[in-house]
C-alpha cells in the first residue's frame, strides 16, 4: 500500500521552504549569539541578498533586465 501526500512539499524533491527557513533562522541565531548584533545584521543582509539572487534565477530574469525594469527602460 502506498501513501499519497497531496501538496505538502516541493514537487522536485528538494528541501521545502520550512526547512530552508529553519536553517536561515538557526544561522541568524548562531550569528547573534556568538557574534553579537552586528554579526546578526551582516548575516541577515547576506541572506536577503542570496534570497533575492535565487529568486531572480528561479524566475529566469537577469540582473540587467531587473534593473532596467526598475529604471523604466524597456528592451
Amino acid at each position: 500500500m502506498t501513501r499519497r501526500v497531496d501538496g505538502s512539499g516541493p514537487v522536485d524533491g528538494g528541501p521545502g521552504r520550512g526547512v530552508i527557513g529553519a536553517a536561515a533562522g538557526m544561522a541568524l541565531g548562531f550569528a547573534g549569539w556568538f557574534g553579537g548584533f552586528g554579526a546578526f545584521l551582516v548575516v541577515a543582509a547576506l541572506g536577503a541578498l542570496g534570497w533575492f539572487a535565487g529568486h531572480l534565477v528561479d524566475r529566469g530574469t537577469g540582473l540587467r533586465e531587473f534593473l532596467d525594469s526598475l529604471v523604466g527602460r524597456r528592451p
